[in-house]
């Protein structure tokens, strides 16, 4: 059986979580937090191994929390995502504060990965069925190609997607006949009242967006040889900003659009119908922690997890 990875992206500062450190937050009867949840799917579709990437800052309390007790059910590794970790002849711009988004956190642990890996957000519920189709996916489908990146995505539904408590960010995605994606589009402010759908772009101006399309929730299924791909874009991207940009983002989605453009990548869109939640807003939690109990008491996950 091919070997597969599981990679955790936890080194978010949860800033609009009220300064908490939002992935350690418990939602589950017995102290689980979503990554526990995670885990669970991901081992029980059959991945091999986790990678947390995490702050270093942030490694005791990781640790402790869940970090010491995956340890004892799977293989684990830590990789550790820095501001400061950048390619030779650069440096941080003055006033810069966070790092530089979910592609320079992959590329935090390119040196741990040797097989597929799928990526994941530490604040995310996913459910079941994209772990299953991702995994299903990678170890029989997927080609390692170093001049085509053959890869895929769990496709959420963008109405399963949304939050009650504030707008969020997504990647739009557009898919062709074929089932594979042809572009992704980082949206901002997404949110539905009595109005209808209300999203906006980049720069801030509105945009339409339907509850019916595809969206990435940053779960790819990705070949071990995409790492050469974030290291030689980083580079690139840092040279690119704008002076006095201290928030621009390496964002994976977005390196993941390019390589389509440049027809350099095939993405197959993997369709899931599952309800995603999170907590992105603090006012998030009782909803993640009720939705937790009820998929409890409908026998998908035991009382207690592990």
């Amino acid at each position: 059986m091919k070997k597969t990875a599981l990679v955790i992206m936890a080194a978010g500062i949860g800033s609009r979580f009220g300064g908490g450190i939002k992935q350690l937050e418990p939602v589950g009867p017995n102290g689980e937090i979503i990554m526990d949840y995670s885990i669970h799917d991901a081992l029980e579709a059959g991945f091999n191994k986790i990678v947390f990437i995490i702050r270093r800052d942030l490694e005791h309390d990781f640790k402790e929390v869940i970090g010491n007790r995956i340890e004892k059910i799977a293989p684990v590794e830590y990789a550790f995502q820095e501001i400061d970790d950048l390619p030779e002849g650069f440096s941080v711009p003055e006033g810069r504060k966070k790092p530089w988004g979910t592609g320079q956190a992959v590329l935090a642990a390119g040196k741990l990965l040797h097989e597929p890996f799928l990526v994941i957000n530490a604040d995310d519920y996913y459910g079941k069925e994209g772990f299953r189709r991702i995994h299903d996916y990678m170890v029989n489908e997927m080609q390692e190609n170093t001049d085509h990146y053959d890869m895929c995505m769990a496709g959420f539904i963008l109405s399963n997607t949304l939050s009650e408590n504030g707008g969020v960010t997504r990647g739009v995605c557009s898919v062709d006949d074929g089932g594979c994606l042809t572009a992704v589009t980082e949206t901002y402010d997404i949110y539905r009242d009595a109005d209808g759908m209300h999203a906006k772009d980049g720069s801030g101006n509105p945009v339409q967006v339907s509850e019916g399309q595809h969206v990435s929730m940053n779960m790819f299924g990705l070949p071990a040889g995409f790492i050469k791909e974030l290291e030689t874009g980083f580079p690139e991207f840092l040279r690119n900003l704008h002076e006095g940009d201290i928030k621009a983002e390496y964002l994976l989605p977005s390196i993941i659009d390019r390589c389509i453009r440049e027809g350099r990548a095939s993405v197959r869109v993997l369709e899931t119908k599952d309800r995603w939640f999170g907590v992105t807003y603090k006012e998030d939690k009782p909803a993640v922690t009720a939705s937790i109990r009820k998929l409890i008491d409908a026998g998908i996950y035991p009382e207690k997890l592990f």
